[in-house]
């Protein structure tokens, strides 16, 4: 079923779906009636030859120079020409496809005053294969992201390059094989093209879903963790949650207490001696905190990410290109709805708390590798140490990308420098912040892989069948998947993509809830 955009109800999954699994899109009829009214009335401005930020004068620090409506086509693409000057690698196919997706989509609310037909070509050129090639570098998040949309409309005008069915060549040739006619720009609509936050939204929608479910996978590489640490379920008990308050907590608790349902290694709930899981006397009265606190820790990383659920659902529904037009008012005006600010602060926070779920799988990590910590597994959990190193190097891998990643998630929002002759005085960096999120992200999920494969190793040494349900359910994947118990040392990289794609993929996610039901 295709995703229906109306200026309005797009939602964070529609986008994963567009611009990650190809997901089919229209306008809806109500989006097109709104986008030809605004339409109607620009052109009507435009006859009275009034002048008008951006109809009807040049842009910027040239927002004096009258521009007669005869050079209106020339001003339009000369403004995409000018503005494509954006650098480094380019963007990942599929956040190019966000990107055209979100742009779209803010245009049908009706306050761009772009011709339908102009919007339809972005729409035809997401579901006929087509993506802009955009490099990444280049905005400062201000006065929207003109560099990198500027790139996005280039296969509409018929120069630079793009995608079709993800091989690179000329937007001419993308836009033939696809069978999207080019166009030419009309009065405002170059402008209404390039200014918005939807490069920084695009980064950061796949961002944050990505992020929500690792905060899921978390809590089941936690409960795992729990289990191949002999840990103690009591402090997951949803008393202890209730007296602090928060849902975030509270739903990181339930989920770990449905997650070790069942395992006979917890030991508050069973005699670990008689089971000959130890061979003596187990006591201990509390773990660690980083299985102790997980409630804490990621029930806190929870509200965070939910704050940018929130604002982010908001922003990919917003009109955020300058001047906006307000028929039913008869108004033009000239505000700021393109500066960055909160997306860049949002952003920025994600980053943070993606840092933070890295920096507790390699926690739970090392509590599993390390003798003096693990409760009796074997060293580097391999049990022909010396000979072979086990997961001692897996370990040092996790800890370089957590340190890397508390390079990355210093604040990119607390930056700012002046530009276009001082008039943007005060930019965001939003973009930058989104980026740099989206590395975090991808440096968690393989975090995520590396503690995946070791805590299957642990459980397996524990004796898998002691193992709760759920992580019995993870560990079959695993396996299945083809990711080994490690007798002698193997080249572990490979093992690792596995696991990472299965993060990717949510598998891991949706196994478990096949036993324990949806998690929270």
């Amino acid at each position: 079923m295709a995703i229906v955009i109306d200026g309005f109800s797009l939602t964070i999954e529609d986008v994963v779906k567009v611009a990650r699994y190809e997901e089919k899109v229209e306008i809806s009829p109500k989006a097109k009636e709104q986008v030809d009214k605004a339409r109607s009335y620009v052109e009507a401005k435009l006859a009275k030859a009034e002048p008008i930020y951006g109809l009807t004068t040049g842009f910027g620090e040239f927002q004096k120079v009258f521009i007669p409506p005869k050079d209106a086509k020339t001003l339009q693409k000369n403004l995409i020409i000018s503005h494509s000057c954006a650098m480094g690698d380019p963007l990942p196919i599929e956040v190019a496809r966000a990107l055209l997706l979100l742009r779209a989509n803010s245009c049908v609310k009706g306050n761009s005053g772009l011709r339908f037909s102009t919007v339809q070509t972005m729409i035809d050129m997401l579901n006929n294969g087509v993506a802009p090639y955009v490099p990444s570098k280049g905005s400062l998040g201000a006065s929207g992201d003109l560099a990198l949309l500027a790139h996005m409309v280039q296969p509409m005008i018929g120069v630079g390059n793009a995608y079709y069915k993800g091989e690179l060549m000329t937007s001419e040739e993308a836009m033939k094989k696809a069978g999207v006619p080019i166009i030419e720009l009309e009065s405002k609509e170059g402008l209404a093209l390039i200014n918005g936050t939807n490069a920084m939204c695009a980064f950061g929608t796949l961002a944050l879903w990505d992020t929500v479910q690792m905060a899921k996978m978390g809590d089941v590489l936690g409960a795992m963790c729990c289990e191949a640490q002999l840990g103690i379920r009591k402090a997951f008990d949803p008393k202890i949650q209730a007296v602090r308050g928060h849902k975030g907590q509270i739903d990181c608790a339930a989920n770990l207490m449905k997650l070790t349902k069942g395992s006979k290694l917890t030991h508050d709930d069973n005699d670990l001696k008689a089971a000959g899981i130890v061979k003596e006397d187990f006591i201990k009265v509390q773990d660690a905190y980083g299985i102790r606190c997980l409630p804490q820790i990621q029930g806190g990383i929870r509200e965070c990410v939910q704050y940018v659920w929130d604002l982010m659902s908001r922003e990919i529904n917003a009109a955020t290109d300058n001047p906006l037009v307000f028929p039913d008012e008869d108004e033009v005006i000239s505000g700021g709805n393109f500066h960055g600010e909160p997306v860049a602060i949002a952003m920025d926070a994600l980053g943070i708390a993606a840092s933070e779920l890295a920096s507790i799988s390699e926690v739970r990590l090392e509590r599993m590798v390390n003798p003096a910590l693990s409760y009796g597994l074997p060293a580097f959990l391999c049990q022909k140490g010396g000979l072979n190193n086990g997961f001692m190097i897996a370990q040092y891998a996790s800890a370089s990308m957590v340190s890397e990643n508390k390079t990355y998630a210093h604040p990119c929002s607390v930056d700012s420098i002046p530009s276009s002759a001082n008039q943007e005085d005060h930019v965001s960096m939003g973009t930058t912040a989104a980026r740099t999120a989206r590395m975090i992200v991808d440096n968690l999920r393989s975090c995520q892989a590396i503690e995946l494969m070791a805590v299957c190793q642990a459980l397996e040494l524990r004796g898998i069948k002691n193992v709760s349900p759920a992580a019995k359910a993870v560990f079959d994947l695993v396996r299945k998947s083809g990711v080994p118990f490690v007798e002698d040392d193997i080249l572990m990289h490979p093992e690792f993509k596995k696991c990472e794609k299965l993060i990717f993929e949510e598998t891991p996610i949706k196994e478990v809830q096949k036993v324990v039901g949806t998690l929270a």
